[in-house]
């Protein structure tokens, strides 16, 4: 395995975690997965609807989302949104990661002298 696909696996394994926040946190409002899609890509996150899609459909039997289709339209759309509980565990999940991630960012920004 070469320098390239070492660093593309490790970024994926850090995408995995960090997309359930990014897609949590963008729902607390009906959306479906196309709209989700283009809303994470315009803020800098691009994600491939059939890596949306399997995410959504395990947050929503972890009891993190809700869905319900929209048939009144010219197509059916399957909209999500963040449940009661999705929204506790977001909070705690965004506590978390602004500990994490600002720890994170003082150990690979300071320079140790051991």
């Amino acid at each position: 395995m070469d320098e390239k696909d070492k660093v593309s696996g490790l970024i994926l394994e850090l995408r995995r975690g960090t997309l359930v926040l990014l897609v949590l946190s963008q729902l607390e409002k009906p959306m479906y997965g196309y709209n989700l899609v283009k809303r994470l890509d315009k803020g800098g996150i691009p994600i491939e609807a059939n890596t949306l899609y399997p995410l959504m459909r395990r947050l929503e039997s972890q009891g993190l989302l809700q869905s319900e289709w929209e048939t009144t339209g010219s197509k059916p759309r399957k909209y999500y949104v963040i449940t009661s509980e999705g929204k506790s565990v977001l909070e705690k999940f965004k506590d978390y990661w602004y500990s994490f991630s600002k720890s994170v960012n003082t150990l690979i920004e300071e320079d140790y002298d051991e």
